[in-house]
C-alpha cells in the first residue's frame, strides 16, 4: 500500500486546526506552526521543561474552570427543560427521572439487559440540534441493551418490538458530567425519538 503522506499531513492539520476551532481556544497559528516544525527537526525548544509543565498545568485548570461553568448552565437548563416537559400530556415520568411518551405501541417482545436490539434513533440537544441520527444514516444500529447509557437502558426494557418513543433523559443517567466527545457537553440533558426494530437475544 501506497500512503501519500502529503494528503496525511492536510489532513491531520485540518483534524487538529478543528479541534482548536470547536474548542474556541485562542491558539496562535503562526507560533504553533514554527513550533510543530521545529519539533520535527529535532531542535532544543526555546522553554525549560519546567515552564512548559507550568504554562500547561495552568492552562489545563483554565479548560477545567471553564467545563464547570458549562456543567453547571447545562443543570440548570436541564432541570428547567425536564420540568416543562413532564407536564405535556402523555409523558410518563419514572423514578430514576427518565421521560418518556409512547409515539406508537408495539407488540413483539419486550428485551432485557442481557439482549441485543437493532433500533433506530435520533439524538438531539434540548435546543433541537440533532446530534447523532441512524435515521438520516439510513442504517440501523445494533448492539448490547446492557451496553449503552443507563436512561437508553432503562427505556429500551420498557419497549416491545415495534414501538417509537420518545424519551428525554436527565444527565445523571446520561452521559453526566464528563459529557461525550464534541457533540454531547458536561450536564447535558438529552432527547431521543428511538424505535425498537428486533430483539436480537
Amino acid at each position: 500500500m501506497v500512503i501519500d503522506f502529503k494528503k496525511v499531513s492536510y489532513i491531520l492539520a485540518q483534524s487538529i486546526g478543528g479541534d482548536f476551532k470547536r474548542k474556541r481556544l485562542d491558539i496562535d497559528a503562526e507560533i504553533f506552526c514554527d513550533s510543530f516544525k521545529a519539533a520535527m527537526k529535532g531542535e532544543k525548544p526555546t522553554m525549560s521543561a519546567g515552564e512548559m509543565q507550568q504554562v500547561m498545568m495552568s492552562f489545563q485548570q483554565m479548560l477545567q474552570a471553564e467545563q464547570g461553568e458549562v456543567g453547571e448552565k447545562n443543570s440548570a437548563e436541564g432541570l428547567a427543560f425536564l420540568e416543562e416537559n413532564a407536564k405535556k400530556e402523555g409523558v410518563v415520568v419514572t423514578e430514576s427521572g427518565l421521560q418518556y411518551t409512547v409515539v406508537e405501541e408495539g407488540t413483539g417482545k419486550s428485551p432485557t439487559d442481557k439482549d441485543r436490539v437493532t433500533v433506530h434513533y435520533e439524538g438531539r440537544l434540548i435546543d433541537g440540534t440533532v446530534f447523532d441520527s441512524s435515521f438520516k444514516r439510513e442504517q440501523p444500529a445494533t448492539f448490547p441493551v446492557g451496553d449503552v447509557i443507563q436512561g437508553w437502558q432503562e427505556a429500551i426494557q420498557l419497549m416491545k418490538e415495534g414501538s417509537k418513543y420518545e424519551l428525554v433523559i436527565p444527565s445523571a443517567i446520561g452521559y453526566g458530567p464528563q459529557g461525550a466527545g464534541e457533540a454531547i457537553a458536561p450536564n447535558a440533558t438529552l432527547c431521543f425519538t428511538v424505535e425498537l426494530i428486533k430483539v436480537l437475544g
